[in-house]
């Protein structure tokens, strides 16, 4: 069966002169259960070879379950994972990038040390290992604690180093739980970078977060999951275009009275100012005919919905 046939999309690239081939993850109809409880429950989802996939939920939602299903750290109760159309490995999971949400750091050991030493067991030779560790903690502001013991570092540089662990090498993909946890803004910033490059040498990057705004400003593709299920998923226009619609109005007047016009409901009233949705095809009309009745109309725009907003209507 060719590639087209089976549904597969495999790009290579090329970047500081080593070979990557990459592709898509795609899991498919994936469960997990625990006892009596279905933590993941017939989750599918693709995260697409070059683009950054934010994995968005609540806590006990099933981003970390699925995440590690992914990994192959636990067994799916059932669906599957894929990898290029075609059933993932334990080989291909070895040349993937994996941030856990339980970090792995030994405490005691230097940060320079830790960190070639897991570059090694992903199979890195001793100088690549160390050129890499040093361009990274360069990138991410850590130079200078090189030599300084993980137990000395505060937890946000701790991160630093769990984030340096899973970029090293040259990963075909990343899989990171909450990486920005913790981060000061010019870590996010630097992070960003990182994982941007990695993307345009075509690496599909999924990772989880609570900061909705940041998901929102850097990801091409969400997938938001509630109760173990994906609830919604697609590009944020997508996600924005299903959302429902509201118009900001201001006027030189007192804006209570838009609470009795039919078909508008009004999502917050403030002085001259109101949030409204309209219900009901035409009510504009007639809240405008009444708005300029009683006065000026300001301003009567529609408001771009943001990521949390989205987010609670689609988990509530």
């Amino acid at each position: 069966m060719s590639q087209l046939e089976h549904g597969e999309r495999v790009t290579t690239t090329r970047s500081a002169g080593v070979g990557a081939a990459t592709a898509d993850i795609e899991v498919r109809h994936l469960s997990r259960t625990f006892d009596d409880v279905r933590a993941v429950d017939d989750v599918s989802l693709t995260v697409g070879a070059g683009l950054l996939t934010g994995f968005v939920g609540g806590n006990g939602a099933g981003k970390t379950t699925t995440m590690r299903m992914v990994m192959g750290v636990l067994s799916p109760t059932g669906g599957e994972v894929l990898w290029g159309g075609r059933p993932i490995t334990a080989l291909d999971r070895r040349s993937f990038g994996y941030m856990p949400e339980e970090r792995g750091l030994y405490p005691k050991q230097p940060v320079m040390d830790q960190l070639v030493y897991l570059g090694r067991l992903r199979g890195m030779g001793t100088a690549a290992a160390r050129q890499s560790v040093t361009e990274h903690l360069e990138r991410l502001g850590l130079a200078d604690r090189a030599r300084d013991h993980v137990e000395k570092l505060s937890l946000g540089n701790q991160q630093r180093v769990q984030i340096i662990a899973a970029l090293m090498g040259h990963p075909r993909a990343l899989v990171l739980d909450e990486p920005f946890s913790g981060l000061d803004p010019a870590a996010v910033d630097s992070m960003a970078d990182l994982l941007r490059e990695h993307t345009a040498r075509g690496v599909p990057v999924l990772f989880s977060s609570h900061q909705l705004d940041l998901v929102e400003r850097l990801c091409e593709r969400l997938v938001v999951l509630a109760r173990g299920r994906v609830v919604a998923a697609g590009t944020p226009d997508d996600l924005r275009t299903r959302s429902v619609l509201r118009h900001r109005l201001v006027l030189s007047g007192d804006a209570g009275w838009v609470r009795g016009i039919p078909g508008i409901h009004a999502v917050d009233v403030e002085g001259h100012t109101a949030l409204l949705e309209i219900v009901e095809p035409g009510a504009e009309r007639r809240l405008l005919e009444e708005a300029l009745r009683r006065g000026d109309v300001l301003e009567l725009s529609p408001q771009r919905p943001s990521l949390a907003q989205i987010y609670r209507e689609v988990t509530a």
